[in-house]
């Protein structure tokens, strides 16, 4: 008895921690890359896609199976119920018996012609289509993920850029307002730098709301649940290098790695073996079929058994006449096919004038945020400075005023800059199959 209370506490405990292991995690601390593996894993467009690419081997087997024997088995009884066949006249009559008796057959046939080959062959097109939809799905997901990884450091770096900016100014605003209360300063001077305070808290609260929304974006793509604790373990500065925009640029644009050309390119090889399939109604149908029949009589009386045992026959079959209907099938399918050479040569131009104009978005972008850079160190500076001034007397507070609002506006731009950067690059990766 006690082992039995052993036995099943320790099936308790056992299934407590199977439980919890499968419930979502409470908290995440993820770099860069673990999560893209924890999106891949997880991620439900993914799976479907996966799943999409079973499926187009299952109808490729099916397509196959189509062409190779097919077998199949039967068991009859018959009983006539006492009844006799008369055979001949007169002396010459007989009486023949027919007793009850069961039959077993077995058929095995085979049917080919040109439409069953091509048939397979359009399966296989349509699985390549699937891998390379996968393909495509799987390295977006992967894009998608550093993009929004990175607009949460991005909107992370607004918020401490806005929180800094409000830390400085609300320590002038409190040295402002006791010079006021001790006579030394105008209550105006006050108010006009509490105006800025309220406007900097005002779009601090903003942006912490946008980093919310920017996390449960990411969360979304991890397919984890909206309470869990997410911790990105990179910085902005780690994962955002300028360099890497250079580096970009001088790398050649190969078309084939391009997944809307790869796929445009199979739809018109499917467009070519449809059209190729239209004319095989055209060809011969060869049918081959084999049968075993064995009887067995429930019966000693003496019968007459006409079924062979063994029977094999062969079928060609020509299509002499469809009213046409096969002429206006090729004729569709040429159509269709020209319309698919017609957009990959379309795709091509319009791959070429993309590259052109993702490389131009991508070095603008870096121009600009060198630039962007720049100007906010400029600014700090000018800032910094001016707020020395203001604490010795040598500014008034409408300089301190349009310092700090050239410094947040140049925040602003810089963070712009920062996101303009960002999703050239993504998009050029994207473009680039890197």
């Amino acid at each position: 008895m006690k082992q039995k209370k052993i036995l099943l506490t320790l099936a308790c405990v056992f299934a407590t921690l199977w439980l919890t292991a499968q419930e979502a995690p409470k908290s995440l601390s993820l770099s860069l890359q673990e999560a893209q593996d924890y999106a891949i894993a997880h991620n439900v467009d993914l799976r479907n896609s996966s799943l999409q690419i079973r499926e187009a081997k299952l109808k490729e087997w099916q397509s196959i199976a189509t062409m190779l024997p097919q077998v199949t088995t039967n068991f009859q009884y018959m009983n006539m119920c006492g009844y006799t066949m008369e055979l001949g006249m007169g002396p010459m009559k007989t009486n023949i018996a027919m007793p009850p008796y069961g039959n077993f057959g077995l058929q095995t046939a085979v049917t080919i012609n040109g439409q069953t080959v091509l048939a397979v062959l359009l399966q296989q097109t349509a699985k390549d289509m699937q891998d390379i939809n996968f393909e495509q799905t799987q390295h977006n997901l992967r894009i998608n993920v550093m993009q929004s990884y990175l607009a949460v450091l991005v909107t992370e770096s607004i918020v401490a850029l806005l929180d800094s900016s409000l830390s400085n100014l609300q320590a002038l605003a409190d040295m402002t307002q006791r010079s006021v209360e001790v006579g030394v300063s105008e209550q105006t001077a006050a108010d006009q730098i509490l105006v800025r305070v309220s406007a900097i808290k005002n779009s601090l609260n903003a942006n912490k709301r946008s980093v919310q929304v920017a996390y449960n974006a990411l969360r979304l793509m991890l397919d984890i649940d909206s309470d869990t604790e997410l911790h990105l373990t990179q910085t902005l500065e780690e994962l955002l290098s300028a360099e890497a925009a250079l580096t970009m640029l001088s790398k050649d644009f190969d078309i084939n790695r391009n997944f809307s050309y790869r796929l445009q390119l199979k739809n018109t090889e499917l467009a070519k073996r449809q059209l190729i399939l239209s004319t095989m109604e055209y060809s011969p149908t060869l049918s081959a079929y084999y049968q075993y029949s064995a009887r067995k009589y429930f019966s000693n009386e003496s019968t007459m058994n006409m079924q062979a045992p063994n029977t094999v026959g062969l079928t060609l079959s020509l299509p002499l006449f469809t009213s046409f209907k096969s002429g206006a099938s090729i004729t569709e399918k040429k159509l269709a096919y020209e319309r698919a050479l017609n957009t990959l040569d379309y795709t091509q131009d319009a791959l070429g004038v993309q590259d052109k104009q993702l490389r131009f978005n991508l070095a603008n972008s870096y121009e600009t945020y060198i630039n962007e850079v720049k100007n906010i160190e400029v600014t700090k500076r000018v800032f910094n400075s001016m707020s020395n001034k203001y604490q010795y007397g040598v500014a008034s507070s409408l300089e301190l005023t349009n310092a700090s609002n050239d410094l947040i506006a140049a925040q602003n731009t810089y963070v712009q800059a920062v996101l303009s950067l960002v999703n050239a690059q993504v998009e050029f990766m994207k473009f680039m199959n890197e």
